[in-house]
């Protein structure tokens, strides 16, 4: 009677967890794109993202309005870095595609960085300006292909002095497409998730093996049993958290972090419950292993935590 209720109110909490309601708004992370440019040389240089779509959130093309003009000339956005001459160039590009400059701008001859981190076009242009030359470059369409999107432009071998006027552009500046020299790679970097997710995984099975050990499972066939119970769950659950982070980003994954470790606690505590005794010499009370599973799944999330604070890289 009292397994079958304790059934009862596990599998009541494992359905409250899983009819859950997602709530949508405004303050959580948007998708981003960051460009790392690489073997840029120290000419004054600044970087844009064209775009398919004349506005993307709160970045939109100029609409002929002085009071929409994004520079620091501008009394509404003096707080700009951008000048008016640099603004200017960029809105009088003319793509070949017909994509669209959306007012933001990044100065990347020191950082060598353009970080879009708030909605992002998609798909989209990375386009360079060389106010020293007067000399645009332009790269081929691409489109965001994670959460958080990273390409690398390798810039070794590209030569802006060797730009020329191109009659067909309707301005003046001196433009020639680099499409086959300004290409950009994904560069997600797998090989780090791939690392920490094998951390994790062996610091979370570890910690709740100490646990079993401190619960008084010290049966060889127990500590077994235990072992590739929490391998199998701990994998799912992290790989699970990996995928929603690549494609839905760190909040979204917070969240199913909770919802996930509630419903591993469920599952190996109905688990335990069911199975541990039919490999134990001496059984054990049926509350101890909820207590277990409890007790270490609180601290693998603990654990969890802590790992994502001090020791970002890994989770």
């Amino acid at each position: 009677m009292k397994n079958k209720r304790l059934f009862i109110f596990l599998l009541t909490v494992s359905l409250c967890a899983m009819f859950t309601l997602t709530v949508c708004a405004d303050t959580g992370p948007k998708p981003s794109v960051n460009i790392k440019f690489e073997n840029l040389g120290d000419e004054l240089c600044y970087a844009t993202l064209l775009s398919e779509r004349e506005s993307t959130g709160p970045a939109s093309a100029w609409d002929g309005v002085e009071a929409h003009a994004n520079h620091n000339g501008n009394p509404d956005y003096s707080w700009s870095n951008l000048s008016y001459e640099i603004w200017k160039a960029f809105v009088d590009y003319k793509d070949s595609d017909g994509y669209y400059y959306l007012q933001e701008t990044w100065q990347i001859n020191e950082s060598k960085q353009l970080n879009w981190t708030y909605y992002p076009p998609s798909p989209f242009k990375i386009l360079l300006y060389f106010p020293e030359s007067n000399s645009f470059a332009v790269s081929d369409i691409y489109e965001r292909y994670a959460f958080d999107s990273y390409f690398t432009v390798d810039m070794s071998g590209f030569d802006i002095n060797s730009v020329e006027y191109d009659e067909k552009q309707s301005n003046d500046i001196r433009y020639k497409e680099w499409r086959k020299e300004l290409v950009a790679h994904e560069s997600y970097e797998i090989a780090s998730e791939l690392f920490g997710l094998f951390v994790r995984i062996v610091l979370t099975v570890l910690i709740e093996i100490l646990i079993a050990l401190a619960f008084g499972f010290r049966e060889k066939k127990q500590l077994l049993f235990i072992l590739i119970v929490n391998a199998v769950t701990q994998i799912v659950l992290n790989v699970l958290l990996n995928i929603i982070n690549y494609n839905l980003g760190g909040l979204m994954m917070a969240i199913c972090y909770v919802l996930f470790e509630i419903a591993v606690f469920v599952l190996e505590a109905l688990i335990y419950s069911a199975f541990i005794n039919k490999v134990s010499i001496k059984p054990k009370k049926i509350w101890l292993c909820v207590l277990y599973a409890f007790i270490a799944n609180v601290s693998s999330f603990a654990l969890g935590a802590a790992i994502a604070t001090f020791l970002p890289e890994v989770f």
